[in-house]
């Protein structure tokens, strides 16, 4: 008996619900009002407010963050180090210094490994194999010029983590 009186109880309750009035739809705060005039600047205005623009690609590896505000990418490719150059936009860009030299520790004996990354155009590359494991900190020293006159402009630690 009080399943059938819960039963009609619920009934009763979900037509209340029923009969009772739907909330009238409230006009948007910036819609303008029927009739009024509209002003061309203020649609252009809310165009561009809906433009926005892409995100920024993904730059791969290690990202080095430059205090001109252009990006590094440290990445283990090939067995070998390949610091990449982007610019503000995540795209590659042409180097802006000649020669970098990496530190990091050797896992297997004693000392550090070290390695002259050379290269042209987007990208400089190391001559020595990386071993694995990947994980360990990776001393960077961005040179400019040539031979003896070469001239460290950027040093960076990097937590590499490949």
């Amino acid at each position: 008996m009080k399943i059938i009186a819960a039963l009609v109880g619920l009934v009763f309750a979900a037509t209340l619900a029923q009969a009772q009035s739907s909330p009238v739809a409230k006009p948007a705060m910036n819609a303008p009002a029927v009739g009024a005039p509209v002003d061309p600047k203020a649609a252009t205005a809310a165009k561009k407010e809906v433009k926005k623009e892409a995100p920024l690609p993904k730059i791969p590896g290690m990202v080095i963050n430059r205090p001109n505000g252009t990006f590094l990418s440290l990445q283990v490719i090939g067995g070998n180090f390949v610091l990449s150059f982007y610019d503000k936009k995540h795209k590659l860009m042409a180097m802006d210094v000649s020669r970098a030299s990496a530190r990091w520790p050797n896992t297997r004996a004693p000392g550090d490994n070290r390695t002259m990354l050379n290269g042209s155009g987007t990208a400089l590359v190391g001559a020595k194999p990386v071993i694995p494991p990947y994980n360990f900190n990776v001393f960077l020293t961005l040179l400019k010029g040539d031979g003896e006159e070469a001239k460290a402009v950027e040093n960076y630690t990097v937590a590499f983590r490949g």
